[in-house]
């Protein structure tokens, strides 16, 4: 299945699709839109380009497991994003992933206006490759 991992931000949200066998998953690119309802299509659009038949986007909890006012956005965005594509949407704990993406920008010495357009992406794609791990392990 071809799934699309999504990392809603207010200016900048990152996209990652996995291949049809759910084996790898790689950055697919950043919207950079700060209107909601605007970046809601622009996702909607990669969905139907990259032919997305589930979308798992991000979902900021708090550490202590409660959800905040990001989190609350999220939820909206996952909402519209279902209806407006008529795709199932699941959202995914992103705790950390952002701190996660920094440290792997470190790793490949990534600095300066090249990292803050990829850090979006790369964030989405360790969101998607730990649902797919969720879904590896989980299966019967």
């Amino acid at each position: 299945m071809i799934i699309l991992g999504v990392d809603f931000g207010d200016t900048r949200t990152g996209l990652a699709v996995c291949d049809r066998g759910e084996f790898l998953a790689s950055p697919a690119g950043v919207i950079t839109e700060r209107d909601f309802d605007q970046c809601m299509r622009k996702v909607a659009a990669a969905a139907k380009e990259h032919r997305a038949e589930l979308l798992v986007v991000g979902y900021p909890k708090n550490m202590n497991n409660t959800i905040g006012e990001r989190g609350e956005l999220c939820q909206q965005f996952a909402l519209g994003l279902g209806e407006m594509t008529g795709i199932p949407v699941q959202l995914w704990d992103e705790r950390c992933t952002t701190v996660s993406a920094h440290a792997c920008l470190n790793v490949t010495n990534t600095r300066g206006k090249k990292r803050k357009a990829v850090v979006d992406a790369v964030a989405a794609t360790i969101i998607l490759e730990s649902f797919l791990a969720f879904r590896k392990n989980t299966r019967s």
